[in-house]
């Protein structure tokens, strides 16, 4: 089996077990990287192919990648080959990161900025309901239920659909570019000539966005997923609550802003403020 074969029949595997386009796109391009990089058929792939490549090609990178990519080819080459040139690689311990979040005002100062009706909807509507960029982009007109303030977001990561309350500050505008994409004839909510609008287009949107409102922190389109759990969580809301509104499967992962919460944080004395007084 060549190269073109191998990667292609990870592709139908991929769709087969209807994973997500992230994982499709992440788990072809590991694989495909591998190959180029040993200039080996896939069935001549060792551990020791697969060991050069981690040293002398994600040297730089996060633990979290490595592990992506072990998982990339593990997947392949057991599902396609039945055997795993990944076994025995050590997997690096994930780095515990603290995500960025933005402050209240910075949220508005972002909005603020822009200009342009739709972009400003767009991410209104993330940081409003803790939307993943993924979740917003496959968003369909039929997915919103204006008498009910109710949207679904369906097979979301970890094919969970979930439940999401539409904000009243944002209904009427929701409306109408409904009714504008409706008139067009089109399916998602959100599209750019007449396609649906992607990823990229939206993560070039907030990045435009912060740099014009002068926010120094390196901000993505989850930041303001990030910025709505914590908001969320400074102003008393349970984290259980939380947990459901981010369609998170496990609360470890939401516990994370217990983390990160300042308003919080500000809130505890030190106690040198009562030895002092």
């Amino acid at each position: 089996m060549n190269q073109q074969e191998f990667l292609k029949k990870i592709e139908v595997e991929l769709k087969i077990s209807k994973k997500s386009p992230y994982t499709l796109r992440n788990y072809s391009k590991a694989n495909s990287e591998l190959l180029e990089f040993s200039k080996k058929e896939p069935d001549k792939i060792g551990v020791d192919d697969v060991k050069l490549f981690l040293a002398e090609e994600m040297q730089e990178h996060s633990a979290s990648s490595v592990i992506m990519f072990l998982a990339a080819i593990r997947y392949a080459f057991t599902k396609i080959l039945d055997f795993d040139p990944t076994e025995k690689i050590e997997r690096p311990k994930p780095e515990k990161k603290i995500p960025a979040v933005l402050s209240k005002d910075e949220i508005k100062l972002l909005l603020k900025s822009l200009t342009n009706k739709k972009s400003k909807l767009m991410l209104s509507l993330i940081y409003a309901c803790g939307f993943r960029v993924s979740e917003l982009v496959n968003l369909k007109i039929n997915d919103l239920d204006f008498a009910e303030k109710a949207g679904y977001i369906k097979q979301a990561k970890g094919k969970k659909d979930r439940v999401f309350n539409i904000p009243e500050f944002l209904l009427e505008d929701l409306k109408n570019q409904a009714q504008e994409q409706k008139n067009q004839g089109l399916e998602y909510l959100f599209s750019g000539r007449g396609e649906k609008i992607t990823d990229r287009n939206i993560q070039k949107i907030v990045r435009l966005a912060a740099k014009k409102a002068g926010i120094k922190k390196q901000v993505h389109t989850h930041t303001l997923r990030h910025s709505f759990a914590t908001h969320l969580l400074e102003n008393g809301v349970d984290i259980r609550k939380i947990q459901e509104l981010l369609g998170h499967s496990n609360l470890s992962t939401t516990q994370i802003y217990t983390h990160i919460s300042r308003e919080e944080l500000k809130k505890i004395k030190s106690p040198i403020e009562d030895l002092m007084k």
